[in-house]
């Protein structure tokens, strides 16, 4: 029996041409604002379609992008379109009633796991960090002899030369074909937000803009981490403001333990003072800070990553003695420290962009005192050909940099009116 649905759905130029492509193995590269979830979406759903009765599989690098992601865009188009199905929340799997076809959910992080049932196509969210083992996984169970169109593809935006850009882009091996989106070609979320890309070129440095605005292919994340710091513009000399408030971030490491005192006003942060203490305590670290400042009438608010909500083998948490020694003094500083951690490459974009954005804006002053967070900015380097910052290559750097870092984020995090998963502009 064949079944028609009308979907409403009108393909970008980009994501028309990736459809249309007949290759057994296709990629959709593009930048932020490119339409690549509802490419994935729309992708699936018609391979289901065209391999009734089949098995499909959708698949993330993490189960936690995988769920409030990936899952929750393609039930979103599902939705949409008026498509019967049914969620088999137990295996994860997914059902179209018309078909009868089904759709596996799996995150790629334990690739071994991937081996089994036969596909007859597969699909992959955000594939520039998921393994090439993953995908040379899923290549092998693409083999369903009753497969109409076997198919397997997915979906990214750059991250550099890494494995998917020499599979796909460099020296695409036969059967692969990649479709690179163009910047600013989404007239549909121009339509909605005019300044969306003006707003970006704020917000990220020129290296990040340009990976992920752009939809450039280079190494941002090679070298050195805050590739944005130039002393001759970002340290000079940071005045106490005795009407603003003091903003004070900890990063929790017993040698050294590490933070910095700022002030912020408007877009623009002044950070005032470093202190780093050797084998000290949390305790110590805020007798510290109270010695350094007494008088603190305009207020404090205090940041950290999420571990200080962490228990302790001593039956506590960092930020319960942060509490408990403010309440000796009888104050109640403001807290902003987050359930859970925003991903390193967010962060450390952010803090080049307050370096120096895209746009030219230099917004981060450091004292000359600060000295050991200078050497973060000079010295702390990427892992090679990862997304992780080197901390072991100096058991001294990186601590004061990361403390900055969730200040910032608390502060100025990006959040987008709309976007790709915000509201839907592709269909």
């Amino acid at each position: 029996m064949k079944v028609t649905r009308r979907i409403p759905y009108q393909p970008l130029p980009s994501q028309a041409k990736f459809h249309d492509s007949g290759a057994r193995f296709k990629g959709f590269s593009g930048p932020i604002g490119s339409g690549k979830s509802a490419a994935l979406c729309q992708e699936a759903i018609k391979l289901a379609y065209l391999n009734a009765g089949r098995m499909g599989l959708i698949g993330a690098p993490t189960f936690p992008m995988l769920r409030d992601a990936t899952q929750a865009a393609i039930l979103e188009v599902l939705a949409a379109s008026e498509i019967p199905y049914d969620l088999n929340k137990a295996e994860n799997m997914l059902t179209l009633l018309d078909t009868q076809s089904k759709i596996l959910f799996r995150s790629l992080d334990e690739y071994e796991r991937l081996r089994g049932t036969n596909l007859a196509w597969f699909g992959v969210d955000e594939l520039t960090y998921a393994s090439q083992e993953a995908w040379t996984r899923l290549e092998g169970r693409l083999r369903d002899p009753r497969a109409t169109r076997l198919c397997g593809f997915g979906v990214w935006t750059p991250k550099g030369y890494d494995w998917v850009y020499e599979r796909f882009i460099q020296n695409p091996v036969e059967g692969y074909e990649c479709v690179q989106a163009r910047p600013y070609e989404n007239r549909h979320l121009l339509d909605k937000v005019p300044d969306f890309y003006a707003r970006l070129e704020k917000s990220y440095d020129t290296a990040f803009f340009a990976q992920e605005v752009l939809g450039e292919y280079l190494n941002p994340r090679q070298g050195l981490v805050y590739h944005a710091f130039d002393r001759r513009v970002n340290v000079g000399e940071a005045r106490l403001d005795g009407g603003k408030e003091l903003l004070w971030s900890l990063d929790f490491n017993v040698n050294p333990m590490s933070s910095v005192v700022a002030q912020r006003d408007g877009e623009s942060v002044q950070v005032l003072d470093e202190i780093v203490l050797n084998r000290a305590s949390t305790r110590d670290a805020c007798e510290e800070f109270a010695r350094r400042y007494p008088r603190r009438h305009a207020g404090l608010v205090i940041y950290a990553d999420a571990s200080a909500s962490h228990m302790q083998t001593s039956g506590t948490t960092d930020r319960e003695i942060i509490e408990r020694f403010f309440a000796e003094l009888g104050e109640r500083p403001a807290y902003r420290i987050p359930r859970k951690n925003p991903a390193v490459r967010d962060r450390v974009g952010l803090v080049n962009a307050k370096l120096r954005a895209a746009g030219g804006a230099v917004s981060l002053l450091v004292d000359a005192r600060c000295k050991e967070l200078i050497a973060d900015f000079e010295r702390v380097q990427w892992v090679e050909n990862s997304t992780e910052i080197d901390k072991d290559r100096d058991p001294r750097r990186t601590h004061l940099s990361d403390a900055l870092g969730y200040l910032l984020w608390q502060e100025f995090q990006r959040r987008p009116e709309i976007g790709e998963r915000d509201q839907r502009l592709f269909w």
